[in-house]
């Protein structure tokens, strides 16, 4: 079989399982936040908690709550680094440095997941698993606990209630999380994934050399890091390693479980809002651009431009043999396309247009699907701006699910749009500026101008990921990487949550014959061009600096 049919095969049948679990998943994430009923050992965290399992909260009260949940995990898993070497399990690892540790810190509870460290050589197992793994399933949880919260809002009229975060936050882990990590987890090991608390084990390779290879709970972490849209590494080379991804089904299975839960969010929105074709219309734009992204990046690997990669007879450099260019493109495309972040290939390795795909995927805002939860309040946000734009067109006051779309409304949408790449390309900026910082670039011209200009994509966009040739672990780059991280995540809630508290007060308006039809395929081509053209081509002069400048030399 042929490296291009087998990608071809492999990616529609991780189209076909996502289909598949695209009703009953997004169904059963709806029952969620609808059900007023609580489980026993939901009640039992309440109380411990202090909270009333059946109060609503308005807007600046959620948003409170989630401000102040991630503050103190912040805090949390910070001093958890400081103090490993008097843990248990520490593998007789130091205390993580405090730029280091703080970095590590904000990254995992904006589901950032960006790593400046090698984890088997700097993270003990009780920090792995009660630290950076808690926070892989509270933080994803917090993301869709927001978008829920945003949906409310246009189901919800004449009122300034949104929901319970720790209600929302609870039933996620719950009921959501945690047991499908479990029975995925079961899965990782079977295929191959190691499950231990081993410390150092002196192996000998084969050509003669030693080697201490670190054991874990490495399957456990991998089922959440992916699920969650996490991202990180157990190891330093993450997915790209075998004891976290032994072969090909692995791979393709954890392709599978980033997309999963943000491919299933759409059908969750349009059962919320009783309209099924919101959902489908909205997971629609998410299915194209990930479609011609897969694509794109498997074409431009599959050129193979450069002596090396021409000599090899293919783009190979980074890039595992077991998994060939079709499941690393296939990989690079729906983690750059998720905040996920893991990687199973060195995207810095990859050539200059796919390499800056995956920047560009990020830019998109990681909206198709995106994030657990963050993917589909982004899309949202955009169809807001859509359907503003098509109000203008034809000069009317433009609504969406009934609800009307005014000034305030699209300040918030804005507000949101215009935050992450302002901290992209003013961090890009001033990283550049700063001659002690290009001296940790490895490589110079466009292609280490792209290394600095992902770097600041992937932390502001909570993705996690890569391009590395840039040594990051400084104390100006953990601090300045973790700022974009914290106001990355953080500052776009705040408008999505004034937003939803905005709507709910509204009460509905009925359907005109100028309304605009938001679950039709002329809606679905307006969204399309609105990310494009809104969000796609504000960074288009800082790519042009980089992959586009280094592609077309």
């Amino acid at each position: 079989m042929s490296p291009t049919l087998a990608g071809v095969l492999q990616a529609s049948v991780l189209v076909g399982a996502l289909a598949a679990a695209y009703r009953p998943l997004g169904d059963y994430i709806a029952h969620l936040f609808t059900s007023p009923r609580h489980l026993k050992a939901e009640r039992g965290l309440y109380r411990i908690v202090g909270v009333d399992g059946d109060a609503d909260q308005r807007w600046s009260v959620y948003l409170r709550s989630v401000l102040a949940f991630s503050a103190v995990s912040v805090v949390f898993l910070y001093f958890f680094q400081r103090l490993q070497s008097h843990l248990l399990l520490n593998l007789g690892f130091p205390a993580v440095k405090p730029d280091m540790a703080f970095n590590t810190a904000v990254s995992f509870v904006t589901n950032t997941n960006w790593q400046s460290y090698s984890g088997e050589s700097t993270m003990g197992h009780l920090v792995q698993m009660a630290g950076l793994a808690v926070q892989n399933f509270v933080s994803a949880a917090v993301g869709i606990a927001i978008v829920a919260a945003l949906i409310r809002g246009f189901t919800r009229s004449r009122t300034d209630r949104v929901g319970n975060f720790w209600v929302d936050l609870t039933r996620v882990t719950v009921r959501l999380l945690l047991p499908l990590s479990v029975v995925f987890a079961l899965v990782l090991i079977a295929s191959g994934a190691i499950q231990n608390f081993h410390g150092l084990t002196d192996v000998h390779t084969l050509v003669g050399g030693g080697q201490s290879i670190t054991g874990g709970p490495v399957a456990s972490q991998e089922a959440i890091k992916e699920l969650g849209t996490n991202g990180g590494g157990f190891y330093n080379a993450n997915s790209a390693h075998p004891f976290e991804n032994p072969n090909a089904f692995s791979n393709w299975l954890e392709i599978f479980l980033l997309l999963l839960i943000p491919f299933a969010l759409p059908r969750t929105f349009g059962r919320m809002v009783g309209d099924n074709r919101q959902g489908y219309a909205i997971v629609s734009v998410m299915a194209l651009f990930w479609v011609a992204s897969v694509a794109l990046i498997s074409v431009f690997e599959a050129q193979h431009h450069g002596v090396a990669a021409q000599a090899a007879g293919a783009a190979m450099e980074g890039k595992e043999q077991r998994f060939g260019i079709a499941a690393s493109s296939l990989f690079a495309a729906s983690t750059t396309l998720t905040s996920t972040g893991a990687v199973n290939s060195f995207h810095d390795s990859f050539t200059p247009f796919g390499g800056g795909l995956t920047i560009f995927n990020m830019m998109l805002g990681e909206i198709a699907p995106g994030g657990t939860g963050s993917g589909l309040y982004g899309m949202l946000i955009l169809a807001i701006v859509a359907v503003f734009v098509a109000g203008l067109m034809v000069g009317r006051t433009p609504e969406y699910l009934g609800k009307k779309l005014g000034a305030r409304e699209m300040k918030f949408a804005s507000l949101y749009i215009l935050t992450t790449p302002a901290l992209v390309l003013v961090g890009t900026g001033v990283a550049m500026a700063l001659p002690g910082e290009r001296a940790n670039m490895l490589n110079t011209g466009p292609h280490g101008f792209s290394e600095v200009l992902y770097a600041f994509t992937s932390a502001a966009n909570n993705n996690g990921s890569a391009f590395a040739g840039i040594t990051v672990n400084t104390p100006w780059w953990n601090t300045a990487l973790g700022l974009a991280m914290l106001l990355g995540r953080f500052l776009p809630m705040v408008f999505v949550l004034a937003l939803a508290g905005s709507l709910a007060r509204q009460q509905p308006v009925p359907a005109t014959e100028g309304t605009l039809p938001t679950h039709k395929p002329l809606f679905v081509g307006l969204l399309s061009g609105v990310v494009l053209i809104v969000v796609g081509l504000t960074y288009f002069p800082a790519l042009a600096l980089g992959p586009l400048a280094e592609g077309l030399n």
